[in-house]
């Protein structure tokens, strides 16, 4: 019982702890005004949902704010990528900077071998990233459930105890009662 509580405490204050370390902050756009603006001028496509938390200027120093931040990192790699995702975008690298998958036409390096597409590794980049923020805000989740459970299980605990002692003592009463009882009867047995 106070173990949960104890170590949901600890994994609590590891993730706070933690992501401080990083000094993350969120950049002036990371709230609904201003990511709706920025996604605007890049073109992006209406149907990519936008988030809404606002971050802009926040240290990014809890679960929920690590899951808000990496939400809008999203935003910021379909900005670059043209509202692509890493699967949606040519393997490898043009000089028109649109890609291509025919190695023919791809740009080749020194060595003659076809060059990645570098907006691909923006989305390496922020798919690495921001599974690390979101499973900062798990962490907290689990966290906290652990705490809740805890607390759960130590007012159980006080119930069932509070229970047994009443139990207990209006057991002896009857016990002492029923002694009683039977001292009278016996007499009249006799």
């Amino acid at each position: 019982m106070i173990g949960a509580i104890v170590v949901g405490v600890n994994g609590r204050s590891t993730v706070r702890s933690s992501l401080t370390q990083e000094a993350i902050v969120g950049s002036p756009d990371m709230n609904a005004t201003g990511i709706a603006a920025e996604a605007k001028k890049a073109g992006l496509p209406a149907s990519i949902k936008l988030p809404t938390v606002d971050v802009a200027g926040k240290a990014i120093n809890t679960g929920s704010r690590a899951r808000a931040f990496a939400s809008y990192m999203r935003i910021h790699a379909f900005e670059a990528s043209g509202g692509l995702t890493y699967s949606q975008m040519p393997r490898f690298a043009t000089t028109d900077g649109k890609g291509t998958n025919d190695t023919t036409k791809a740009l080749t390096s020194p060595s003659g071998q076809a060059l990645d597409n570098p907006l691909r590794n923006v989305w390496i980049s922020e798919t690495a990233l921001s599974t690390a923020l979101n499973t900062s805000y798990m962490a907290e989740q689990v966290a906290l459930f652990g705490i809740v459970v805890g607390v759960a299980l130590l007012l159980s605990g006080i119930g069932f105890l509070v229970l047994s002692l009443g139990g207990a003592l209006r057991g002896r009463g009857l016990i002492a009662a029923r002694a009683k009882l039977a001292a009278r009867v016996e007499p009249a047995a006799v």
